[in-house]
């Protein structure tokens, strides 16, 4: 057998990352939603204290997930909670000010982050074909997006910083995974974060903004509460299942599909560049899932 690591298999990377892509775009729409009668940190309250519930709910009737609530890394998820909570509230905000395709497209000036931080902090390997995935999704998004000085202005660098804050989640949050269960993350994410979203309620809203809610709302907050524990599931088993390298270009997938979403819900734009964007981005995450399965194989023999 070969010294080298043996590489994980990459089909179920790819099964976790769609759940994570449907969850996350239909999070963005319920967040966009809600925000015509919500602030942002009441909907994050929303977010959380759903999670809360939901997951203890799940540990009552579960016994063996109240077993799995424990770390040894209170200090790391201390950091990853509040980092994640930051960027959740700036990519929330930037959801109420730009276009939802030009908010994802943003939002992935991430990957080149967390590549160098997987490399430098978690001993990823770099090859060319996760280089490549990184650049021709980078390609792809700025095809999309078209940038110049109508594109950049002030409100993107609220999504800019949200990229640096949520690249800095995803390396702590891979971190995490060597050493703590799926559900404890979860419910330790929640817990964490619902406190820090209270806070925010008490100086920004008010406690009573359930009142503002009606039947109408009833889809807008069920996707709040189900996708946004649902994407970050999904998210986390995918982080379990490969490498960060591997698992961040495919969130790429998001520039296209959130752009279709825009244009038959909320009538945005969609400008044929859109296709052509995404043709680099899907070229770029086949590239890296093929040449994955190829070191698999690799290895397997060796």
């Amino acid at each position: 057998m070969s010294s080298q690591r043996l590489a994980p298999p990459i089909l179920p990377v790819i099964f976790w990352m769609c759940g994570t892509l449907v969850s996350f775009s239909v999070m963005a729409v319920s967040v966009r939603q809600l925000s015509y009668k919500l602030a942002l940190m009441e909907i994050l309250t929303i977010r959380n204290l759903s999670g809360v519930i939901i997951l203890s709910c799940m540990a009552l009737i579960h016994a063996p997930l109240r077993r799995q609530i424990r770390t040894e890394r209170l200090g790391l998820h201390a950091l990853r909670n509040g980092v994640h909570f930051l960027a959740t509230y700036l990519w929330a905000l930037s959801l109420t000010l730009l276009p939802l395709a030009t908010v994802f497209a943003l939002e992935f000036t991430a990957p080149a982050w967390v590549s160098v931080m997987a490399v430098v902090l978690l001993g990823e390997r770099l090859t060319v074909a996760r280089i490549a995935a990184v650049v021709l999704g980078f390609i792809g998004v700025l095809v999309i997006i078209q940038p110049g000085v109508e594109t950049f202005q002030i409100s993107t660098l609220v999504i800019l910083s949200a990229a640096l804050c949520f690249s800095i989640s995803i390396v702590t949050q891979k971190m995490l995974t060597k050493s703590d269960m799926t559900y404890a993350i979860l419910f330790i994410m929640n817990a964490v974060q619902l406190p820090l979203a209270l806070v925010g309620v008490y100086f920004s809203g008010s406690f009573q903004f359930f009142l503002k809610l009606d039947w109408a709302d009833t889809f807008a907050v069920l996707g709040v509460c189900l996708v946004g524990l649902t994407g970050h599931m999904c998210l986390t088993n995918a982080f379990r299942a490969g490498d960060a390298i591997v698992v961040v270009p495919l969130d790429f997938l998001r520039i296209p599909l959130i752009a279709f979403v825009g244009y038959f819900l909320y009538g945005e734009q969609l400008d044929p560049l859109v296709f052509v964007g995404s043709a680099f981005i899907v070229s770029g995450i086949l590239w890296n899932i093929i040449a994955e399965k190829r070191h698999q194989m690799k290895m397997s023999r060796s």
